[in-house]
C-alpha cells in the first residue's frame, strides 16, 4: 500500500498569539524547530522530539504539529501499530494508530488539540484507514487538569470525537484492565466490509486459542 501524504497548513490567531498548525512534516522540516519542554507526557522532551522525527520519515508515518513561530508546542503522531500489540497482527496496511497527541501545558486553553486532529484528517487519503487510538489513563495529566480519571476519559472522548473517532469495545486486556481505558477508532469512508470484519476480529481476539 502506497502511503500518500498531503501537506496542510492553517493559521490560528487569538488576541495575543498566532499559532500555525501544519503537516505531515519530514524529519528535516521538524529539525528546523525547537521543541517545548512541557511536551513530556511520554518521555523527556529531547527524546520525544527524536522519536517523532524518526516516525516522520517512516513510509506511513505522519507528524503534524502546532507551533508558535518556530517553537513546537504540540504534535500528533500516526503510524502502524506496535508489533507487540494485537493491532499489528496480519500487518494490515489499512490499520493506522494515532500514537500520541500532546499539547504543552501552557497552551491548553486555546483548543489546539481539536484543530490539530481536524487538520490531520482533512487529507482524503486518511479515508483509506481505520485509525485506532488506545487511551490509557496513566498517560493523562490528571494532576494539572484537576480532573479524575473518568472526567478525563470524557474529555478525551470529546477531543477524539471532534475528528470523527468513536468508542469501540474490545477484549484487549490492556484496555479492559481499567474502566477508564478506552479504544476509539475512526473508520475511513473507503474501508470495505471485509476490512471492517477483520478489524472486529482483532478487537475480540483470544490470544490463547487457535
Amino acid at each position: 500500500m502506497h502511503h500518500t501524504k498531503t501537506y496542510y497548513k492553517e493559521e490560528y490567531e487569538t488576541d495575543n498569539h498566532t499559532f500555525i498548525v501544519e503537516g505531515p512534516l519530514t524529519a528535516d522540516a521538524l529539525s528546523a524547530f525547537t521543541f517545548d519542554e512541557g511536551l513530556d507526557a511520554f518521555r523527556p522532551p529531547k527524546e520525544q522530539f527524536e522519536a517523532i522525527m524518526e516516525i516522520a520519515d517512516l513510509k506511513e508515518g505522519r507528524i503534524l504539529i502546532v507551533r508558535s513561530e518556530s517553537h513546537i508546542i504540540g504534535y500528533v503522531t500516526f503510524l502502524h501499530p506496535d508489533p507487540m500489540e494485537r493491532w499489528s497482527d496480519g500487518n494490515l496496511p489499512y490499520i493506522m494508530e494515532l500514537g500520541a497527541v500532546e499539547i504543552s501545558l501552557d497552551y491548553r486553553s486555546f483548543g489546539l488539540g481539536k484543530r490539530l486532529l481536524r487538520l490531520a484528517v482533512q487529507d482524503d487519503y486518511m479515508e483509506n484507514y481505520i485509525i485506532i487510538t488506545t487511551e490509557y489513563y496513566w498517560h493523562w495529566d490528571l494532576k494539572n487538569s484537576g480532573l479524575d480519571v473518568y472526567e478525563y476519559k470524557e474529555l478525551m472522548i470529546r477531543l477524539m470525537a471532534s475528528a470523527g473517532f468513536e468508542v469501540f469495545q474490545t477484549n484487549d486486556p490492556e484496555i479492559t484492565g481499567h474502566p477508564a481505558n478506552t479504544l476509539m477508532a475512526r473508520v475511513g469512508k473507503n474501508i470495505e466490509e471485509e476490512q471492517m470484519m477483520t478489524f472486529d476480529k482483532l478487537r475480540f481476539k483470544n490470544r490463547f486459542f487457535i
